[in-house]
Parts: structure tokens; sequence; C-alpha cells
């Protein structure tokens, strides 16, 4: 395991807490691969830990479907697969809707500018090439709309709707044709909120979300096939 990450220390959390979001993070980031094997002790050494708040962490990771048991092996990263892409993105996408028609709705003028600086943020992170950036730019933008929906309860499903594709978000983000279609659906998702207009919003986002699952899907039938 040569994966390079390091602990994020929070007072204010339980060790395993920290153990866990660490992890967490680091899967979702793909700073562990998919596959990769997950040692208890290896990890521990890594993060300065003793075992104990590593193996609580390797069950809640498992409960949300990261990381996988295998017999007579032990925990490995869960891989990413066709199916758990789509399930991710059917929720998602129903609550998007909701929360789009609430965002119509709530957003003010304080905001929707706050909604513009987000888009500009995202063209220039295009010119810097790294994907991380880039994948925390397009988030960020998002999360000003779920914010805008004024729903607290929807805001934290979609928050962990939108971590669960942080995984799949970076493959997207690799071709630069992507990248300019992505900065053209901002501005026109922007465009429809402005106006209002519930449903134009909506399919722009379910499109937004569409063209993404059909690349992700053929990137990832592409290293199916390269790694037969």
């Amino acid at each position: 395991m040569t994966s390079d990450f390091t602990i994020h220390m929070n007072e204010y959390l339980p060790l395993r807490d920290v153990v866990f979001n660490t992890l967490r993070q680091a899967i979702l980031k793909g700073e562990l691969k998919p596959g990769e094997r997950l040692m208890e002790l290896s990890l521990a050494d890594k993060l300065g830990v003793s075992r104990t708040p590593v193996r609580e962490a390797m069950r809640k990771l498992e409960q949300e479907g990261l990381v996988v048991m295998i017999p007579r092996r032990g925990a490995q990263v869960a891989g990413i697969s066709e199916k758990d892409l789509n399930d991710v993105l059917e929720v998602r996408i129903a609550l998007e809707n909701i929360a789009i028609e609430k965002a119509c709705t709530h957003m003010s003028e304080e905001v929707m500018s706050q909604l513009y600086l987000a888009s500009r943020k995202f063209e220039k992170t295009i010119t810097e090439g790294n994907l991380v950036h880039l994948a925390e730019a397009d988030e960020a933008f998002h999360e000003i709309i779920y914010q805008a929906s004024d729903n607290a309860r929807l805001i934290q499903i979609l928050g962990n709707m939108r971590e669960q594709f942080y995984r799949y978000r970076v493959e997207y983000l690799k071709e630069e044709q992507t990248r300019e279609q992505l900065l053209q659906e901002h501005q026109e998702l922007m465009h429809a909120i402005r106006n209002r207009d519930v449903r134009k919003a909506q399919e722009i986002a379910y499109l937004h979300l569409e063209n993404q699952r059909k690349a992700i899907i053929a990137s990832l039938s592409g290293q199916t096939a390269s790694g037969r």
C-alpha cells in the first residue's frame, strides 16, 4: 500500500471518527484505489494510531459500501461498478429535482451572485489541470444550489450522495471536452434558475448527470477491457 494521504486531526471528534473520515476521503478522492488491500497494521502505522480505531473505521466504511471484506484476504477498497453508479444517480436525480424546485423559489440575488462566482472559479480551475481541484469546484457550484433549497435534511442527504459520486467524477473530468461541456451546463442551469424556470432547470440538471453517467460507464468499460 503506497497511497499518499495523511490523517486530518480534529480535536472535537473521537479518534475513530477522525480515522474514518480520513480513510473515507482517501477512498472518495482516489488516493486509495478500488481493489487496494487495507491492512489494519499498515494503516495504523501510517496514521500514527492503534489498530482499534482503524478496525472500527473499516466496519463503518463497509456499511457505506466503500470497503468490502474478502474471506481469507481481509478488507479492500470496493470496486466501482456500473450498478453502484446507477443506484447513486437514480437517488441523486430525484433529490436534486426537489432541491432545484426549492432553489428557484428561494434563491436571492446575493446567492445568485455566489453561484455566478462559483461558475467563474470552475472556469478558472479548468486551465489549472488539477482534477481534484476541478471536481471540488464543480461540487462547490452544486452545493450553493443545495443550500438555497433551505432544507437541512435534504442538503445532508444530497451531500452524502455527492460524496459517493466523487470517485466517478474524477474519471469523468479527464477529458478536456468534458470540462467545457460542464461549464456550459453550469451556465445554462444558472440562467434557468435566475428565470425561476423550474422545469428547464430540472431538465438541464438531469442531462448534466446523464452525460456524466454515460461517459463514466464508457470509461469503466474501457478499464475492464484493458484489464482482461
